[in-house]
């Protein structure tokens, strides 16, 4: 895994854009700043657009050319982030200890996907937001049409919201809706996509 996505993001492009996540944006300016995780943060442009904000920014990923990148990104835009290379399972920060955790785009093989959706939530404070963008099972039929648009091709690394409802039990739900976007984010997210949106209260 580590493999891969140091080889994807090996190029000076930054593949998903320097901007953020859209819906990302939208929840965090809703938002009064404090301690966010991000999972999975690849080059680093949720993490620094938070860091703008206030946030006291902590994120992870497999990939050490990630960092490099996300760091880069942050001394280009004057703000600081803490970044590690580290598998979810492997992350040893304080349960209950983040005001935010967002997840964008995270996929994982079927066996690790509630299995990283409850680690993540361990870590939020309760009262603390969960926000989450990811694809869903119907993004196959996008990439068929769009193979720009991305995401997984393995159907059981996407998402359906039938199988987080369980999980969402541990939340106030504000939303958990599945949708098709337009997405403007880099080279690898480009057009009309189907993802699952979250966001909510740990209760």
């Amino acid at each position: 895994m580590e493999t891969f996505w140091n080889d994807r993001y090996k190029g000076s492009e930054y593949i998903y854009g320097e901007t953020p996540n859209q819906y990302f944006e939208e929840k965090l300016r809703e938002l009064k700043p404090g301690k966010i995780l991000l999972p999975a943060e690849g080059e680093g442009r949720n993490a620094v657009f938070a860091a703008r904000l206030g946030w006291q920014v902590y994120a992870f990923d497999y990939s050490h050319q990630a960092m490099k990148k996300a760091l880069q990104l942050a001394d280009k835009q004057n703000v600081k982030i803490h970044y590690q290379v580290a598998d979810f399972a492997k992350v040893s920060y304080e349960e209950q200890s983040f005001d935010a955790v967002a997840v964008i785009f995270a996929h994982f093989v079927l066996e690790e996907k509630m299995e990283f959706l409850q680690k993540m939530t361990s870590l939020l404070k309760p009262g603390g937001t969960f926000i989450m963008e990811v694809f869903s099972k119907d993004q196959l039929k996008h990439q068929k049409l769009n193979p720009t648009s991305g995401g997984p091709k393995q159907p059981e690394m996407l998402y359906d919201t039938e199988e987080l409802k369980p999980w969402t039990s541990g939340f106030k739900t504000f939303e958990l809706t599945e949708k098709v976007v337009e997405l403007k984010e880099g080279t690898h997210h480009e057009g009309r996509a189907s993802v699952i949106r979250f966001w909510g209260t740990k209760l």
